[in-house]
């Protein structure tokens, strides 16, 4: 199984295959995922990069952390397990945008009237 290894501080104008590219000289990289805003496609800044080996992942965080890559100079290190997240809000999954009560109703009386 390779090991995982946690990439910040990447360039947004930088892609998958410049990352892998990056990456490959320090030994087989398996994947490369930049993680995106869900909302807009854009780059976060951050992803992960899954090498071959535990030796070639050591390889890489040595040779890359705080090095300049795109005119950013890069946090490499190796990934820590995903923390679960707490769910916020209530039955619609976190998502809000619903209203209750007189706010739903269309029937809020408008200006001046008041709750009767």
């Amino acid at each position: 199984m390779g090991k995982k290894i946690y990439v910040g501080n990447i360039s947004f104008k930088a892609t998958e295959d410049d990352i892998r590219e990056l990456f490959s000289k320090s030994g087989e990289v398996e994947s490369v995922k930049i993680i995106t805003d869900m909302n807009t496609g854009n780059p976060k800044g951050f992803g992960f990069v899954e090498m071959a080996t535990g030796e070639d992942a050591q390889r890489a965080i040595g040779a890359l952390n705080g090095t300049m890559f795109m005119d950013r100079i890069l946090s490499v290190a190796e990934a820590r397990p995903q923390q679960p997240r707490e769910r916020r809000g209530g039955p619609a999954g976190g998502r809000g945008g619903f209203k209750t009560g007189r706010e739903s109703s269309g029937k809020s009386g408008g200006p001046g009237r008041g709750w009767r």
